[in-house]
């Protein structure tokens, strides 16, 4: 029988929230640009072009935000964790890594601030302009995201972080995808305001 713990199911909805994220920040960006213009994606398979990149994005949002709460209310569960739902939302008591917890932290406040302020409802109220510099805080989001997830021990116990655990490889592929997206979308920015 499998001993799968509350905090091995934190760390792995960590683990997958990190990857959809990465995702949905990746789709951001894409929709951010003309990308139906370019001759990469109209060189796609017909079925790839059909799917629809801004509904995709929204639902990876709302599952990404799903598994970023899931992820420390599984601790709460776990009483090797000595964590308190203070400590997730206020975590300067934290048990342990109180700095990278709080990163965790702010990811989810961010997270849930942008999805919120997509929705119709609100987003009517508030100015493009408005809307789209609270969009624009996904850059640091992202990066505290993957920050946490690296520097994070899985086993909440101190250890330095070892980079070349299998955890830590998927962090920090997501941290390259991130970066290497971001020069790309930079440049591309760049490009359209000079043409």
């Amino acid at each position: 029988m499998l001993n799968i713990t509350f905090l091995d199911l934190s760390a792995s909805t960590g683990l997958v929230a990190t990857i959809v994220l990465t995702f949905n920040f990746l789709l951001g960006m894409m929709i951010s640009t003309t990308y139906k213009k370019h001759k990469y994606w109209k060189s796609l398979p017909q079925r790839i072009k059909q799917i629809n990149v801004y509904n995709l994005h929204n639902w990876t949002a709302y599952f990404a935000l799903f598994l970023v709460v899931l992820h420390p209310t599984f601790l709460l569960f776990d009483t090797s964790t000595k964590f308190k739902f203070i400590d997730i939302i206020f975590p300067i008591n934290a048990p342990t890594q109180k700095i990278f917890v709080a990163f965790g932290t702010l990811s989810m406040f961010a997270i849930f601030t942008v999805i919120i302020t997509t929705q119709k409802t609100l987003r009517d109220k508030i100015s493009f302009r408005a809307w789209k510099n609270i969009h624009l805080i996904s850059y640091a989001t992202a990066m505290l995201f993957v920050v946490h997830g690296i520097v994070m021990d899985p086993l909440l116990k101190n250890r330095p972080v070892d980079i070349f655990d299998a955890e830590k490889v998927v962090s920090e592929l997501c941290l390259i995808a991130l970066i290497v997206a971001s020069y790309v979308r930079y440049k591309f920015n760049t490009k359209t305001k000079i043409v």
